[in-house]
């Protein structure tokens, strides 16, 4: 066994109970400060990061490097994340957490380096690889404290408290950016605008260090989120399979996973680096970044409705994703018929805010805003159904993000070495639509109105004794 306490979580379900602090003490540790102080982390670190993105191109002329960046950082992202949970389960969700934040100051750096030095595209690509080692840290360890913090009763609702925040980083992020460059109509954005998110993300690593020792938060019904533990690296390695061998109906999430990003290269890069100009392009990601907080918050209070049984609010949310799918993608394909790569190059005059046909476009970017906060919501919380334990949701959270990592390195590829924009589109209409499909057979049989002891104990084998024992551990 190791020597360094871990945690593992506590059933929901449990008759013990703990009585939660008092005072300045109590405001701190109660699990809706931590997940807000949690959501600021992400706020700084990703949120700077979505509105760098949401530029298209990084707010570079040509969005090659940016592609290819973000290429390598979803392959290694994809990797990183799907072992972060044992990372997490041996060293603690806190340190975890630290750890995710540091790539984020690297990667908005190389962005104020190519700007200043154009001939450094390797070290962008590189601070891309880097970075997505230490974002599936980060985003397991949110995962797991995000959902273990919260009852069963309310999931859906800490989720879209941690999704508003978070994406606030990106509208905060986009407002600057907007601010900075109003007066502009070139195609790319200047220095400022980087050493801005990079001195916010530097924040978010110090937000980070402020959090509370999880081991210390009291869920608002009295149980704890998680209790001490030491476990061995082979252990937790051993629970990657132990994990999906006692649930393996979490590969019925894993196309739902792949496709979670899916659309980005073209929303960023093949519509609003494509056809709008900085200053443009700045507004549409203000835009989009503060559809999401609306999109999070609405699909939270429907996934926590009291009135409706948890099945119930399942399917809900299934049936919503299901139709929005074709409001925002026929229209996609509307305007996409009128362009290709080719059709626009680089130095192009590009649509401007004051343009008569831009309102209609920038309407798609706040539907896709929409679309994004829900269908991330949606099946984050469908996670958070499957258990309450913070060990199995950390493996199901590094689950998710090395599907979702490795589903978006592949189209930032295609986009990279400038497969068609219309081939682009067509293949992410077909595996968000895919996704729910294979989904909603996980949601017939799998989520249940209330999480069972069952679902927090997994049977794995006893090598001192030859026999199988339960226990709580993923």
């Amino acid at each position: 066994m190791g020597n360094d306490p871990t945690i593992v979580g506590s059933d929901s379900q449990s008759e013990e109970k703990y009585e939660r602090p008092k005072g300045l003490k109590g405001i701190y540790y109660h699990p809706v400060t931590q997940v807000i102080m949690l959501g600021f982390t992400c706020f700084l670190c990703p949120g700077m990061y979505n509105a760098l993105t949401g530029l298209g191109g990084g707010g570079q002329i040509n969005a090659t490097t940016n592609s290819n960046s973000n290429s390598a950082l979803y392959a290694t992202f994809a990797v990183s994340a799907f072992f972060s949970g044992t990372v997490n389960n041996k060293i603690g969700p806190k340190r975890t957490l630290l750890l995710g934040t540091l790539g984020y100051a690297l990667y908005v750096g190389s962005y104020l380096a190519i700007n200043i030095h154009p001939g450094v595209g390797d070290f962008v690509i590189a601070s891309g690889a880097v970075l997505g080692i230490t974002a599936g840290l980060l985003w397991t360890a949110q995962g797991s404290m995000m959902l273990s913090y919260a009852t069963e009763a309310q999931k859906g609702v800490f989720i879209s408290i941690f999704w508003s925040i978070y994406n606030l980083g990106a509208v905060v992020g986009s407002a600057v950016s907007f601010g900075q460059n109003f007066h502009l109509t070139d195609n790319s954005v200047g220095n400022g605008t980087y050493i801005g998110f990079l001195v916010l993300t530097m924040l978010g690593v110090a937000m980070s260090m402020l959090m509370a020792d999880p081991l210390a938060v009291v869920r608002t019904d009295g149980t704890r989120a998680v209790t001490l533990r030491h476990p061995s690296w082979k252990s937790e390695f051993r629970a990657l399979w132990t994990t999906v061998a006692a649930d393996p109906m979490i590969l019925l999430l894993f196309p739902m996973f792949f496709s979670s990003n899916f659309f980005y290269p073209w929303q960023f890069n093949d519509y609003n680096s494509a056809l709008f100009n900085i200053r443009a392009r700045a507004l549409n990601n203000l835009m989009g970044w503060l559809a999401q907080i609306i999109g999070s918050i609405a699909i939270g209070q429907i996934l926590d409705q009291k009135r409706l049984r948890r099945r119930v609010r399942a399917f809900a949310g299934w049936f919503i994703l299901f139709a929005l799918v074709f409001i925002v993608y026929p229209w996609a394909y509307s305007y996409q018929r009128t362009y290709t790569r080719q059709s626009i190059p680089a130095d192009a005059q590009k649509m401007d805010i004051y343009d008569p046909e831009y309102p209609a476009h920038v309407w798609l970017m706040i539907f896709y805003g929409l679309f994004d906060a829900l269908w991330q919501t949606t099946e984050m919380w469908l996670i958070g159904a499957m258990s309450n334990d913070a060990n199995k949701l950390a493996v199901f959270s590094g689950f998710f993000h090395a599907m979702q990592a490795a589903g978006v390195a592949g189209v930032w590829r295609m986009d990279a070495i400038g497969m068609p924009y219309m081939r682009i589109l067509l293949s992410t209409w077909g595996m968000v639509t895919g996704g729910l499909v294979v989904a909603f057979p996980m949601i017939y049989f799998r989520v249940e109105d209330h999480t069972t002891t069952e679902d927090e104990t997994l049977v794995i084998n006893n090598p001192m004794t030859k026999d199988k024992v339960n226990i709580n551990v993923p």
